[in-house]
């Protein structure tokens, strides 16, 4: 067999800051990064004042949410260099947080810029820079090979087991649990585009 391979200007900073005061600690996304897609959209909403700049990455029920906030930051930005750092601070983490639960995730915090993405993540937004899906194409095609390819010779060479022999027999039937349970996921990861914190269907997790 063969594989291939976040009034009065007082009041709207007493509201930044109680926001601040209580939010949570780190993330884990992306999203959540100072240097993501989302606070970048949101610091240049903030300097430009078109709030439609982030609007798009929060679903339609949290628009009136995401606009009190940026209008109580734009209030508290124009008072002086402190409080506009705390606004914009309030702004991108009630964005991220609003943005988080839009997808059915948890809100953590905010990562600092420059962290380890993979090379996944790196790449795809690479691609999108250059406009070329080759690169991307190849990183993803040597992932699945090389996932698949050493389960799929590892249930290989389990197979051919003695009829008496249960142990062994125990040790194949793993191996080939998993390797079909990674096929699945990895034809249902292709074939359905992603949206947040996507559930396994009942197809990733039945039992053989």
């Amino acid at each position: 067999m063969k594989y291939y391979q976040i009034t009065a200007k007082a009041a709207a900073l007493a509201t930044v800051s109680l926001a601040l005061l209580f939010a949570a600690g780190p993330a884990s996304a992306h999203c959540d990064g100072e240097d993501g897609p989302v606070i970048k959209s949101a610091q240049q909403a903030l300097d430009s004042g078109n709030l439609n700049r982030v609007l798009i990455w929060v679903r339609h029920t949290d628009e009136a949410q995401i606009k009190d906030a940026f209008r109580k930051a734009l209030e508290v930005r124009q008072l002086n260099s402190s409080a506009k750092e705390l606004a914009d601070r309030y702004f991108f983490e009630t964005l991220v947080r609003v943005h988080r639960a839009g997808e059915g995730a948890p809100y953590t915090g905010i990562k600092p810029a420059g962290r380890d993405l993979g090379p996944a993540v790196v790449a795809g937004d690479k691609a999108l820079e250059t406009g070329s899906v080759e690169p991307l194409a190849e990183l993803l095609t040597h992932a699945v090979h090389k996932s698949v390819g050493g389960q799929f010779k590892d249930v290989i060479a389990k197979q051919n087991f003695k009829a008496d022999d249960v142990a062994a027999g125990q040790d194949y039937v793993n191996a080939y649990v998993k390797y079909i349970h990674t096929v699945e996921r990895i034809y249902e990861a292709a074939a359905k585009p992603a949206h947040g914190q996507v559930p396994e269907t009942a197809a990733t997790v039945h039992q053989h």
